[in-house]
């Protein structure tokens, strides 16, 4: 596989399973299991016309070792790369975090649908996130703050078990400092030197109570603290519409096949990765 060619626009509109080759041009460690990965179409025309909204998600190759899915973690308003942040957690995700800059990936995509960003214009946002699963939400987070006049306060709410695996440090100040937003940190237990909220981010979330009234909430994280994000939401007098999540750890092949994504009569891959909670509400009791 190392010899794969590849792919033009066109090839990709008529085979979605053969990758496009690109260069990972920058890696930055996050904590000491997940890494982001900045890569670069080899291909230019590729490199200029390659589109995606916040929300969307790609399937990356590590040729001889299989693929795996990620979302874009980059926002489409800073064209010209792509980023996916990679948690270790088995043979794919060790191989990509043994890769060093200048080596070749493959990437298919983008896949799935995305967070309705139109339609939340002029509102508030209301992004809470854990560990990780701040990924998805810095792609929406990013293309909000480059749109900053689009939309009304945002504020951020992002914990961890400890500081350091709290991911995009360097970019703390960017998003403190934007226009009428503001950014809450956690972390679950007591830390010398740590000066933000000690508390799981559930509970931090009812500590800041806030106001539903034309605010969309959007959360990603373990499971758990998004069980408990939702119930508190809903206490707080947030409207199952107005609050959005994503799927991805359901997803496999990226295009519907597989069946792995397979959720009462939705397919994450296809119908998501991007869900209201409304819309959750009514998927089998099994998830």
């Amino acid at each position: 596989m190392s010899s794969a060619q590849p792919a033009t626009i066109e090839q990709m509109k008529q085979n979605p399973y053969k990758p496009l080759l690109a260069t990972i041009e920058e890696i930055v460690e996050e904590t000491w299991d997940t890494k982001t990965f900045r890569a670069v179409f080899q291909d230019e025309e590729m490199r200029e016309k390659f589109t995606y909204k916040p929300g969307q998600f790609q399937e990356v190759s590590v040729f001889g070792v299989g693929e795996a899915t990620f979302c874009l973690a980059s926002t489409p308003t800073r064209p010209g790369s792509i980023e996916f942040s990679v948690r270790k957690v088995g043979s794919l995700t060790d191989a990509l975090h043994e890769m060093s800059e200048g080596a070749v990936v493959g990437i298919r995509g983008p896949f799935g649908n995305w967070f309705p960003y139109q339609e939340w214009k002029g509102k508030d946002l209301l992004f809470i996130g854990g560990g990780i699963g701040m990924a998805p939400l810095r792609s929406l987070l990013n293309f909000c703050l480059d749109n900053r006049d689009d939309y009304g306060r945002v504020d951020v709410i992002y914990g961890a078990r400890s500081s350091d695996l709290l991911c995009y440090k360097t970019e703390f100040d960017a998003w403190r400092n934007s226009k009428n937003t503001n950014l809450f940190l956690t972390i679950d237990k007591e830390e010398e030197g740590w000066q933000h909220n000690v508390g799981f981010v559930p509970a931090y979330l009812n500590d800041l109570a806030p106001k539903p009234d034309n605010t969309i909430a959007i959360t990603c994280g373990p499971p758990i603290m998004i069980k408990f994000v939702l119930q508190n939401l809903a206490t707080l007098g947030f409207t199952d519409e107005q609050i959005y999540t994503t799927l991805e750890m359901k997803m496999k092949c990226g295009v519907g096949k597989c069946g792995r994504c397979n959720i009462g009569h939705l397919f994450v891959c296809v119908d998501g990765p991007v869900f209201s909670y409304a819309q959750i509400r009514g998927l089998p009791p099994e998830f």
